[in-house]
């Protein structure tokens, strides 16, 4: 299938920032819904190639396929794109370190939340406790 360049570009600059793409199977779709340009089924069909060539992970589920870039992948596209080596897809990013929960008193939290329930056992079921 012929692909124009500039949809070629705008998916794959697509592929390399996210690091992932959505794709779902619908052949008819005149537009996808992430990529401006490109129809539905020239994406897929990109997907499709960069799979047989190692470049991406395709995952198919509910219709859907998840594609995931691969290292030889970003490789490939940082080439293809020509971009530095330090740009790297969002998924490859380090994420900051959340902060650690916050210390409270056991006093501070609620009842349910302490384990102290009163006279109710707990569990399902019909009785069964003590």
């Amino acid at each position: 299938m012929w692909i124009p360049k500039e949809h070629r570009i705008a998916t794959f600059s697509y592929l390399f920032r996210e690091g992932v793409c959505v794709v779902k199977k619908d052949t008819k779709s005149a537009t996808h819904p992430h990529i401006e340009g490109p129809t539905n089924l020239e994406v897929l069909m990109l997907m499709k190639s960069l799979e047989s060539r190692g470049y991406v992970r395709i995952t198919f589920s509910w219709q859907y396929n998840y594609c995931y870039l691969t290292d030889e992948g970003i490789e490939y596209l940082r080439g293809y794109l020509a971009l530095p080596a330090e740009i790297v897809p969002a998924t490859h990013k380090k994420q900051a370190s959340r902060p650690e929960g916050r210390d409270r008193e056991e006093a501070d939290r609620p009842a349910a939340f302490r384990g102290d329930r009163g006279d109710f056992g707990g569990g399902f079921g019909r009785g069964g406790g003590l």
